[in-house]
């Protein structure tokens, strides 16, 4: 990649200026870390589905509300999903929420990682008004986990971005399953695999927000993990997908476009994490708003253009072989 294309990544998204946005000290009771929101507009009004782990090491997802999407946050004194009592595979938690808005459902569909004895496991369900929600069980035995749903069927099926690990191959890659009716869903296919050798990716990759539907394809931002002799570092970075096969791969930028830098982001329960969940597109700014967790503690946010974003993915971003 060019030095030039190399300085555009490095600039494309904007932190903002008030990060972090939700601290565990914002909170309305006791916890010990919120992170990795999911993110929806809702009336105008923005909504982050947050997982919130408490003093045990349990997560619950909690909804906060804004009016601006950045300050001001309003937050639920109760979850709007928390793990059932005598549900074995969601007792240790529920965590990861991302959120599709499915117009043909009149609904939002959450996404969310149960954990429990056998591992992290794949769930949803559905919301109306973000104060209620419907479970609609778990859809991917464990291990599986970083899920997203596309906002409208693919060839009349839906489709299900998530990431198995099987005791066959120890990959983490992100795969995609299809189903006629959000309950039984196909063998997974392959989408996007991590990178070989030194790449920032290199040593694992999962979805991150719910792939964008654009005129270019499904703009997709996901995390990529490296190991280091300091531990694993989380960053973000883009592909676009065909809207027509969402397994097929157009593009695939080779740098990463947000990587932890900031004091929120270094230090924290885990160093070194930038972690996307949420993305929200407000139309009359083209703004991008990506919501990512920090270190395993905090939730921020950086913004983007859409255009700019899917012109640099165009341009820089390269065809697979």
């Amino acid at each position: 990649m060019s030095p030039s294309s190399s300085a555009l990544s490095d600039g494309l998204f904007r932190r903002h200026a008030g990060n972090p946005l939700l601290t565990p000290q914002r909170w309305p009771y006791t916890i010990n870390a919120v992170m990795n929101a999911g993110a929806a507009l809702v009336d105008g009004e923005t909504v982050l589905l947050c997982r919130v782990e408490d003093r045990r090491g349990f997560s619950d997802l909690t909804v906060a509300r804004s009016h601006d999407g950045f300050s001001n946050w309003v937050v639920d004194t109760t979850p709007l999903l928390a793990p059932t009592p005598g549900v074995g595979y969601e007792s240790w938690g529920l965590e990861d929420a991302r959120l599709t808005r499915v117009e043909e459902l009149d609904a939002w569909i959450i996404a969310y990682t149960s954990f429990g004895p056998g591992g992290p496991s794949l769930s949803l369900a559905k919301t109306r008004d973000f104060q209620t929600a419907e479970r609609l069980g778990m859809v991917r035995a464990p291990e599986d986990k970083n899920g997203a749903l596309l906002s409208r069927r693919v060839n009349g099926e839906w489709v299900l971005f998530h990431r198995p690990v099987t005791a066959m191959s120890a990959r983490a890659d992100i795969w995609l399953s299809r189903s006629p009716d959000l309950h039984s869903w196909s063998a997974p296919e392959p989408v996007l695999s991590a990178r070989e050798g030194g790449w920032w990716d290199s040593a694992r990759i999962g979805i991150g927000a719910p792939p964008m539907e654009t005129p270019e394809g499904w703009l997709l931002v996901y995390h990529g993990v490296r190991q280091t002799v300091a531990g694993a570092l989380y960053r973000a970075g883009l592909a676009l997908l065909d809207l027509d096969d969402p397994s097929r791969v157009i593009r695939r930028c080779e740098e990463w476009v947000l990587g932890p830098s900031e004091p929120y982001e270094l230090m924290g329960d885990v160093p070194g994490v930038v972690f996307p969940c949420g993305l929200v597109h407000v139309p009359e700014t083209d703004e991008l708003r990506l919501y990512y967790g920090a270190a395993d503690t905090c939730i921020a946010m950086a913004t983007a253009s859409l255009s700019e974003v899917l012109a640099f993915v165009l341009e820089h971003g390269v065809q697979p072989e």
